[in-house]
């Protein structure tokens, strides 16, 4: 079973999209310099002429058009346009709406619409995957992932500018965030591409030890919700 993996482009001051993103301004005010590495290099990799990354990020652009399905949200879909009903990486994609868009999804396309929750989506992916790894796009839902504890990789390609605002891969959380560990770091031109390990096993001992403390002491439990309760999926 391949890994799930949240990944992203992100700016040193955290951000994956600038200020005033929509489907006018699809990057947010100069989210643009997020993806120039991508096509800073010479040689191609993919079906067009979009994807020429540095010769150093090769090898990191290649595993993403191997991945095997994508899990994305409405507001990054709409924003998109839909890919055209085809993602640029060439992955079958999972749209977790409850307003399902009447095109660009369907027979025809790559997409296909999910509307009852991460689980299912994640269900889903993994019986197109074929044992590849499977990407969660989309700040809000990569965040729901984060949290029901199904995220296994986080790759971020940091660049070297500060938007100063916009959309922020990483919310704040109520409950203890899980521990990293880095497996990868690629040193690329206007680039550096970081792999971690989510370890979710980790998170969830101190979650419980945790919890089990503030029980002991007397507090009412107060909004928990379990690693596993299925979340209703919102937009970017």
């Amino acid at each position: 079973m391949g890994p799930v993996v949240v990944a992203a482009s992100m700016s040193l001051d955290g951000f994956i999209a600038g200020p005033n993103d929509g489907p006018g301004n699809p990057l947010g005010d100069g989210g643009y310099r997020l993806f120039a590495w991508w096509w800073a290099g010479t040689e191609r990799i993919g079906p067009d002429n979009r994807f020429k990354p540095p010769a150093r990020s090769r090898a990191v652009v290649e595993e993403r058009f191997d991945w095997g399905a994508v899990i994305t949200g409405r507001r990054t879909f709409d924003i998109a346009d839909g890919w055209g009903g085809h993602h640029p990486l060439g992955a079958p994609f999972f749209l977790l709406t409850h307003t399902p868009p009447d095109r660009l999804v369907g027979p025809g396309t790559d997409g296909t619409v999910v509307y009852d929750g991460i689980a299912r989506a994640l269900a889903q992916a993994r019986a197109f995957a074929g044992g590849r790894a499977i990407a969660v796009g989309a700040a809000n839902v990569a965040q729901q992932y984060l949290e029901a504890g199904l995220v296994d990789e986080i790759h971020i390609d940091l660049v070297p500018v500060l938007l100063g605002g916009g959309v922020r891969l990483f919310a704040e959380r109520d409950d203890r965030p899980p521990e990293l560990e880095c497996t990868r770091v690629v040193e690329s031109d206007g680039v550096t591409h970081l792999r971690y390990r989510v370890d979710n096993a980790a998170h969830a001992r101190s979650a419980g030890l945790a919890h089990r403390a503030h029980v002991e002491v007397g507090h009412p439990q107060r909004g928990h919700r379990d690693p596993g309760e299925e979340v209703a999926p919102l937009p970017r």
